[in-house]
């Protein structure tokens, strides 16, 4: 009876937010342009809140949306949504939407999407009508379910080595040219997730398409949805994307669905809010990114995990970008420490031709040991202690000036190391589950 009064209770809380976020916004002011420096927009008798949406027009006929980012006395600051070309001093500011939100539903799937929820894949419109808040109130920690559960991506390596859990959030650290995109494709087509949920977030704009149709495919793109907010869009757009694609997984999420949520890039993201905050006058603290950024991700990745009770999932991997192959940059350090592990791709792994190139011994899933059985994790512990072994020692080996019998782990580890790599090693359109993943860990150790 319990259950029955609380799911009444939520369907009238977001019908109720239906209705508010269809009813106009009554007009009380309209403000006039003061400023425009770089991308801050000045304007005056303006008082609303922040989140706000305001189109802004010159006399000529330049029109464009922007959003309220923050006040100071008698001036509200906003920052355009779109290119701010065309406008004057003195142009109108009209607020017309009240309510931060996105129009979301289950006929999103299969579509593609760009930051402000239009579709951009030629296919029409996309026929929702359900309203969900793109800032969504916290979850009490206490009331998530455990996570308890492993959920299958596809990759042999992550699913024997790294084992993802349903709910966890990981970090997927990587440079340039080392194969993320092709990771993240294997991931969303051959992941036992009902619902994926891509964000594309500051990227160039032809690897939107290419993801799409190289990475994803059309069997992949059938149960996702992605968000695109490519490099050329404007930070508060790119922002934007990363929380749109947020707020579409939490809407399958409490449907009672498993999710997948890909988020590529988090770095792009924070140098996206880097950019709003600076804009305002938020000073830097470290290395040029503002306290507000680090607090902003914080935010983004709590919101994904688990639901409370009966509803279902979001297991979510982020993407750090990794310049000059220096993990210890600020986004990176800061993502380690709010993520629940991280997969570091190794650039020496990919040039020798080695994908995924995943670095398993620099690479953690911090809740594998709650999701899977004793014998998996001791296989899994020598598995890695081998190859850790061999590759410490690899030049002494490969010049001869290793003597057999000196160390058992190196001797083993240099019998073994074919049969390890060749299980580290996968083909683009392969895919194994975690059974195969686990039998084929269990049989490299009891052969000989």
């Amino acid at each position: 009876m319990i259950d029955i009064l609380m799911k009444q209770k939520i369907k009238n809380h977001y019908a109720n937010l239906n209705k508010l976020a269809e009813a106009p916004i009554p007009v009380i002011v309209s403000g006039k342009i003061t400023r425009i420096t770089g991308m801050k927009i000045e304007a005056s008798n303006l008082a609303v809140p922040l989140g706000t949406i305001c189109q802004i027009s010159s006399a000529d006929g330049v029109v464009i949306n922007a959003e309220v980012i923050g006040f100071a006395e008698n001036t509200t600051y906003l920052m355009a949504l779109e290119h701010t070309d065309g406008l004057k001093q003195g142009a109108s500011v009209v607020p017309i939407s009240r309510l931060n939100h996105a129009c979301i539903g289950e006929k999103l799937l299969g579509r593609v999407i760009d930051a402000a929820g239009n579709p951009i894949d030629g296919k029409g419109k996309t026929g929702c009508y359900e309203y969900y808040p793109l800032v969504s109130k916290p979850i009490n920690p206490l009331a998530r379910r455990k996570i308890s559960e492993p959920l299958d991506v596809g990759i042999r390596a992550i699913n024997a080595l790294l084992t993802v859990s349903k709910g966890q959030r990981l970090g997927i650290f990587s440079g340039s040219g080392v194969g993320k995109s092709v990771l993240l494709g294997m991931m969303t087509r051959f992941t036992s997730a009902d619902v994926v949920v891509v964000g594309l977030i500051g990227e160039r704009g032809r690897e939107v398409k290419e993801f799409i149709e190289e990475n994803l495919g059309e069997s992949g793109l059938a149960r996702s949805v992605v968000v695109a907010a490519p490099a050329d869009t404007s930070p508060l757009m790119r922002v934007n994307g990363a929380v749109l694609a947020t707020t579409i997984a939490e809407y399958f999420r409490d449907k009672g669905l498993d999710v997948l949520l890909i988020l590529d890039s988090l770095t792009r993201y924070a140098q996206a809010q880097r950019e709003i905050s600076l804009s305002i006058g938020e000073l830097p603290a470290t290395k040029g990114f503002t306290p507000s950024v680090f607090a902003k991700i914080s935010q983004l990745v709590e919101r994904s995990g688990n639901g409370i009770k009966e509803r279902g999932s979001i297991t979510a991997f982020y993407t750090v970008l990794v310049e000059a192959d220096d993990h210890n940059d600020p986004i990176g350090d800061h993502a380690r420490s709010v993520l629940d592990g991280h997969i570091i791709l190794s650039r020496t792994l990919a040039d020798a031709g080695h994908y995924p190139a995943i670095d398993i011994e620099k690479s953690i899933s911090r809740v594998m040991p709650a999701v899977v059985d004793k014998n998996q994790l001791a296989y899994s512990h020598k598995f890695k202690q081998l190859y850790s072994a061999y590759n410490q020692n690899r030049d002494l080996i490969n010049v001869g000036m290793y003597q057999s019998g000196a160390n058992k782990i190196i001797d083993e580890a240099i019998r073994s190391i074919d049969n390890l790599e060749k299980f580290l090693v996968q083909n683009i359109n392969e895919s194994c589950d975690i059974k195969s993943s686990v039998d084929f860990l269990i049989r490299l150790f009891s052969q000989g």
